[in-house]
């Protein structure tokens, strides 16, 4: 099921958005905390390179909390300010608290020449993160427009949030290619991309083998399915079965299983769940060394741990 979409609103929300870097301070980046590799634009990093930039981990409360932490410790180590957050319960201090700590020094030099220097925010991110949601958990209202399909918002919009805070609100950017379409499926799976342009059962059938694979025992409890089985159409035909999604006759309503498990994992309703996991650090020069020292004590050693060609008494 190959995947691409870039349609021409998409270089108008790119042209919109660099005319804009220039008139900001900082740059919050949302991405799905569900999906932290799948969700990130990766032409932000050029874009955005000569501007603070903070990483929200956006619908954490979907997310499965280990897996939000080891995420947030992978970014770290790369130098990556980030954060999890919560636009439905989150607290807008904790991310206020971030973004001053971003521009304080910017801050204070304009405090030096006696101006109390209103800070301007440009928030970013693919479509159907919650960009949109997360500006109105910090306005304290509801100032942005939401949905929940892609494309909401369709130009630029600045919101007040604090006398001296301004946010941006710009429309979700996808990148031109999606050469990993394992990334791009994960993207139809919350809607960042149309619906009207992908199959719906296969994108179905690969979000309940990527469930399995993640969280088993959660799926398997909220579809009902007695044992696992092969993924594939066999897999979402179980689901039908054991939830009772059948049309006159028996037969099984594929269709409607297809749209309900979509809908179910985009509202959150399976469960904390995430469907990556963040990449393994790569052994340095010391690592490397550790490991080959354990590697050559373990070959002098028999099988009891006793040195090699010894006999214990």
């Amino acid at each position: 099921m190959p995947i691409n979409w870039y349609p021409g609103h998409m270089a108008r929300a790119r042209r919109l958005l660099s005319e804009q870097l220039s008139r900001v301070d900082a740059v919050v980046e949302l991405c799905d905390a569900r999906m932290p590799h799948a969700s990130r634009n990766p032409d932000l990093d050029a874009l955005c390179r000569s501007k603070k930039r903070i990483l929200i981990l956006n619908k954490s409360d979907l997310a499965e909390p280990g897996l939000t932490s080891a995420w947030l410790s992978y970014f770290a180590r790369q130098g990556v300010e980030a954060m999890a957050y919560s636009s439905v319960s989150g607290r807008a201090k904790d991310v206020f608290a971030r973004i001053e700590r971003a521009v304080r020094p910017e801050v204070e030099r304009q405090a030096a020449r006696g101006v109390k220097k209103t800070v301007r925010v440009m928030v970013v991110g693919v479509p159907n993160v919650g960009k949109s949601t997360f500006i109105n958990r910090l306005h304290g209202g509801a100032i942005a427009k939401t949905g929940d399909r892609p494309g909401v918002t369709r130009a630029n919009q600045w919101v007040r949030v604090t006398p001296y805070l301004e946010l941006l609100d710009t429309p979700g950017l996808l990148w031109p290619r999606l050469d990993d379409q394992t990334a791009a499926r994960r993207l139809c799976y919350i809607g960042t991309i149309r619906d009207q342009v992908v199959d719906h059962q296969m994108l179905a059938i690969h979000l309940l083998e990527d469930l399995m694979d993640s969280a088993p025992e959660a799926a398997m409890q909220r579809f009902r399915l007695k044992e696992p089985c092969e993924g594939g159409l066999a897999l979402l035909e179980n689901a039908c079965r054991g939830r009772g999604w059948l049309l006159p006759g028996g037969v099984l309503d594929t269709d409607r299983g297809a749209s309900v498990i979509l809908d179910e994992f985009r509202a959150g309703k399976l469960g904390r769940m995430t469907l990556e996991r963040p990449p393994r650090a790569k052994a340095g020069p010391t690592d490397r060394a550790k490991e080959q020292a354990k590697e050559d004590t373990a070959d002098a050693k028999g099988p009891e741990g006793t040195p090699s060609g010894d006999h214990a008494d």
